[in-house]
């Protein structure tokens, strides 16, 4: 099954430009753009309402920025992404995340030709979360609990490496690096067992796949990096990231897979509906794929 979507994934890419709007030929020098949207969504029932349901709010903040340098054959493409979300309900001790993302991603390139869309290329990827992330649950009188499990920088994930970008647009790219570094970092509050307790270090899983009283992972492999965004109907764009990534040193069989899908519908100038869809793959997680979908409508403000 995993290689079946992994193949459907590759196969879709080309797929992402035939809708683009046809774009200018890039200027010379920077150009940058960003936005943030500030979606909220609240629910109030008073103590007499019968229909049942429990008073409740969530706020979510999404960012992106980009920054791109083209100056003759050369390119460099830069972009932040920021994701935060929380929710909350009546006679709930804690509030809970519904996002969080921390994503930088720069790739630097040299044209082969003045006509050719290839470049040699090199990029930088760091992917984190802004909060801790907890599991919640009850003690013994019913009350509720919290236990940390992630944090910012644990994990964090930063990955270089050279390799060739295609590149038709700032609008469609899919960069190949057949020999990426991968560094995995997460706090060693989260791996550390006593070394002269055989049990526990038989029963320790690894975090992230990073060993017992470890702090980092080391892994080399490939990575594919595909952005490709067009226009579905007016006011409707759809936006779709694709990293695969497979590691050299243990299991190169296993593809970790991040496939994200933004639509945007825009109303006007500050009012927009976000569709977010997002699944991954990755073994060291979870030994199964991962899902988030959000729907929201919210202020917008581009820049």
């Amino acid at each position: 099954m995993k290689k079946i979507l992994l193949s459907l994934a590759i196969a879709a890419v080309p797929y992402f430009g035939f809708a683009q709007d046809e774009e200018e030929a890039p200027k010379e020098g920077w150009s940058k753009a960003g936005n943030v949207s500030l979606l909220f969504s609240q629910s109030a029932f008073n103590a007499e309402w019968q229909g049942g349901g429990t008073t409740n709010y969530s706020v979510n903040l999404t960012g992106s920025y980009d920054a791109n340098y083209k100056k003759g054959r050369v390119a460099w493409d830069n972009r932040l992404m920021v994701d935060y979300g929380i929710t909350n309900q009546r006679n709930q001790e804690f509030s809970k995340k519904t996002n969080d993302r921390l994503e930088f991603n720069s790739i630097v390139g040299k044209q082969l030709s003045d006509t050719s869309k290839w470049y040699y290329s090199f990029f930088f990827n760091f992917r984190s979360q802004i909060a801790s992330g907890y599991v919640f649950g009850e003690d013994a009188d019913g009350n509720e609990t919290r236990t940390e499990t992630t944090k910012f920088l644990s994990p964090g994930y930063f990955q270089a490496g050279p390799g060739m970008l295609w590149k038709d647009s700032d609008n469609l790219k899919v960069n190949i690096a057949p020999a990426t570094a991968r560094l995995i970092v997460v706090d060693s509050q989260f791996t550390e067992v006593d070394a002269n307790d055989a049990v526990a270090l038989a029963a320790y899983e690894p975090y992230f796949g990073v060993d017992a009283n470890e702090s980092t992972r080391f892994e080399f492999g490939a990575s594919i990096g595909a952005y490709g965004k067009f226009t579905l109907l007016e006011n409707v764009s759809m936006e779709n990231v694709l990293n695969l990534y497979s590691n050299y040193l243990e299991d190169p069989q296993n593809v970790d897979i991040d496939y994200t899908m933004n639509l945007v519908m825009t109303v006007n100038k500050w009012i927009t509906a976000n569709t977010t869809f997002q699944a991954i793959y990755d073994d060291n997680a979870v030994q199964g794929f991962q899902i988030r979908e959000a729907l929201a409508i919210g202020l917008t403000y581009g820049f």
